[in-house]
């Protein structure tokens, strides 16, 4: 082999550099300080939000939990919070817009909170970020989510590659597509982050153009360090060409 020959295939194995200016917005992060099982300080919450600045974003939409047996948040605290981190930020002279949202726990208090017209925090417009527990399928899940439409909510299903529920019962998989429920898959489950089946069903959603959306789920740093080998994945140059809407967020 020629030296020119060398080098090409050298610089064909050269690993993509990390970039998540393609996403442009992360729209699922648990960032504010000390609400939920995220950040739990102000200078961890910086610290976090500098990192995703350097990968490209030009804007993070934090979605801390609203879970009634865990984290009783409002709308009223999470937006205290916003603006404890906004301030902290704008001192340490990291410019980036970070808006806050919510990540709601399907359950019967959530339900009341729609049917009673309750204040939801929505990612933009009427889109508002959902989640179920990883294992069982929620008995009142598609009634939720008929009661959201209902009040003029289009939820977003956080993480469905998590569910084993999902995983499992592909029947009902393809029902919330059917109705056509939105997808929101987390970049790190395309690492193996949580698990290889998790992985797999991940790509399998990639494959059959199921997903309208992408977040980091951030929490903490060691979940920054591991979305840095996302690079490795095969799936990250197709994810970077895909229509999602986080670019409209």
């Amino acid at each position: 082999m020629g030296i020119l020959e060398i080098f090409k295939s050298q610089k064909k194995e050269t690993p993509h550099e990390f970039s998540l200016k393609w996403l442009e917005v992360d729209m699922h992060s648990h960032l504010i300080p000390g609400i939920d099982d995220g950040a739990k300080t102000l200078p961890d919450s910086i610290a976090l939000i500098k990192r995703l600045k350097q990968y490209g974003l030009r804007k993070i939409i934090t979605t801390p939990h609203i879970m009634t047996e865990y984290f009783r948040n409002t709308p009223e605290i999470i937006r205290m919070g916003l603006e404890e981190l906004r301030l902290g930020l704008q001192n340490e002279e990291i410019d980036i817009q970070v808006d806050a949202a919510a990540e709601y726990y399907l359950d019967e208090i959530f339900l009341e909170k729609v049917e009673s017209g309750q204040e939801l925090l929505t990612i933009k417009d009427n889109l508002v970020l959902v989640e179920t527990g990883f294992i069982n399928k929620p008995q009142m899940m598609l009634e939720i989510f008929f009661t959201m439409e209902m009040n003029g909510y289009k939820p977003i299903l956080a993480h469905p590659e998590r569910y084993h529920y999902l995983i499992k019962d592909t029947a009902f998989l393809q029902d919330l597509l059917d109705r056509e429920i939105y997808f929101q898959i987390n970049l790190l489950s395309l690492t193996g982050f949580y698990s290889k089946p998790i992985k797999h069903f991940a790509e399998m959603l990639v494959d059959e153009n199921k997903v309208k959306l992408f977040g980091t789920d951030c929490h903490n740093h060691r979940y920054l360090d591991m979305l840095e080998t996302l690079p490795n994945s095969k799936y990250f140059e197709k994810i970077q060409e895909m229509d999602i809407l986080n670019h409209y967020l």
